[in-house]
């Protein structure tokens, strides 16, 4: 989920040079591990991108390990769990954060419709597991070293509190080994490049800060910029179909004066990446994602930089096309 707010750029007053890098992500041998991270109410892109990862587990592309919510408000866990029940997913385990967090509503009232009218067993965000318990417990269970890849398309408070989290009876391991050790990849819709505000990284600054400055493995960020470009939604409500993306979109994007040629898929782009990987559909330039106490971030360019943040290399239509393609997908 991204920004709701009206953007105002700065412009840095040194010229910033960047580094192309466009090598493709090597993609794993099987489907691709993923634990999917979402502040989902505040806008209804989540629910696409949770669509586009059961479509790919469908194709045995990726497995979901769990659905965990970033944002307090009450309805997320509940909207994680009626889209893992639709696809036939009931089992997924769903977190929610149980201290401090962010707390944003559904004003358009897509969320209290999806819980009214599909099956689920969650009924609010008290019923979930405990998001850094939850993140420990599959990150422990991993048999396989640096096999996790971690999509957040949300705040980043769960990751903060994860990498801060002690040993326990679930590992003798800190949050930041847990992770050192297991997790692959991170895939983050965070940030505006090379420099702005963006919603994820301003509402809890300080969790951003942190996660940027001290996770241990290798960061994609898929900007602002990147989402703002793609336009998704139009022919899914012009479908047949009766799937949870369907109604949300469909309730949303009349409400939403902007939205007349489609929503802005932030979220979605995330989740292609984590399970594509960037290089069939992306460019990246390689250094290092600052995050400042504001909210506001900055890049710092570096070869040998752990961060990457997306460039077009398919066209915005071309990737809406795909992507939209993923969100129309059907229960089996």
């Amino acid at each position: 989920m991204k920004i709701k707010l009206t953007v105002a750029l700065l412009v840095l007053a040194a010229p910033l040079v960047v580094f192309s890098y466009q090598a493709p992500e090597p993609l794993p041998a099987g489907p691709v591990k993923i634990i999917f991270d979402s502040d989902m109410g505040p806008d209804y892109d989540d629910v696409g991108a949770l669509t586009l990862l059961h479509a790919f587990a469908d194709s045995g592309k990726a497995q979901i390990l769990a659905t965990i919510a970033s944002n307090k408000y009450a309805l997320v866990a509940p909207c994680l769990d009626v889209i893992n029940t639709y696809y036939g997913r009931p089992e997924i385990p769903v977190g929610s954060p149980k201290n401090h967090g962010v707390n944003f509503g559904c004003n358009q009232h897509w969320t209290d419709s999806l819980v009214a009218n599909y099956p689920h067993k969650i009924r609010t965000n008290d019923q979930a597991q405990d998001a850094v318990m939850l993140y420990r417990k599959i990150l422990a269970n991993q048999k396989t070293d640096h096999s996790v890849v971690i999509v957040t398309v949300g705040f980043l408070t769960n990751l903060n509190d994860l990498l801060l989290s002690s040993p326990d009876a679930i590992s003798p391991l800190t949050g930041k080994e847990l992770v050192t050790r297991k997790v692959k990849l991170l895939v983050s819709m965070a940030g505006k490049f090379p420099h702005g505000w963006e919603f994820n990284v301003k509402e809890d600054s300080t969790s951003s800060k942190y996660v940027f400055d001290n996770w241990p493995t290798r960061i994609i960020l898929s900007g602002f910029e990147i989402g703002e470009k793609i336009l998704t939604g139009k022919n899914l409500i012009k479908s047949k179909l009766k799937s949870p993306a369907k109604m949300a979109f469909s309730i949303a994007i009349p409400m939403s004066s902007g939205d007349k040629n489609g929503r802005m898929s932030w979220d979605q782009s995330a989740v292609l990446t984590a399970v594509q990987g960037a290089g069939p559909n992306f460019g990246e330039v390689k250094g290092k994602m600052i995050a400042e106490p504001s909210g506001f971030n900055r890049w710092k360019s570096d070869e040998m930089g752990m961060h990457t943040y997306l460039t077009f290399r398919k066209s915005p239509k071309e990737l809406s096309e795909l992507i939209e393609k993923y969100m129309m997908h059907e229960t089996k």
